[in-house]
């Protein structure tokens, strides 16, 4: 059994900055791909980066230049560092995974969500 345990969020002030984390723990054999998506009050969710575990990455672009996801492999972990936040940046954000299980097959996760807060 995975679980994605994602940690980081809370109220930061508009410009400010925030790193969520989500580590990813059980019988794990690589990581295909993580990535970060949130959802605000009464909006469909929608995705914010993806990374690879070669590293390669993509944005969405209402947060390019400001959020940076990175990954580091032998933890299983996913991180994405936010700054120069906004009131809209405001959601819960969510991990999701597609991880490459002992058996060569890859299975899709999600975390459980983490509260982000942009307000004054």
């Amino acid at each position: 059994q995975v679980q994605l345990v994602e940690s980081g969020g809370g109220l930061v002030q508009p410009g400010g900055s925030l790193r969520l984390s989500c580590a990813a723990s059980g019988s794990i054999r690589s990581i295909n791909v993580m990535a970060w998506y949130r959802q605000a009050p009464e909006k469909q969710r929608e995705l914010v980066a993806t990374i690879t575990g070669g590293g390669s990455t993509s944005y969405a672009d209402s947060v390019k230049g400001r959020f940076t996801i990175s990954i580091d492999n032998a933890k299983y972990t996913v991180y994405l560092s936010m700054k120069s936040l906004k009131p809209e940046d405001t959601a819960v954000y969510y991990c999701n995974a597609v991880l490459q299980g002992p058996d060569n097959l890859s299975y899709h996760y999600w975390g459980q969500g983490t509260q982000v807060t942009v307000s004054s």
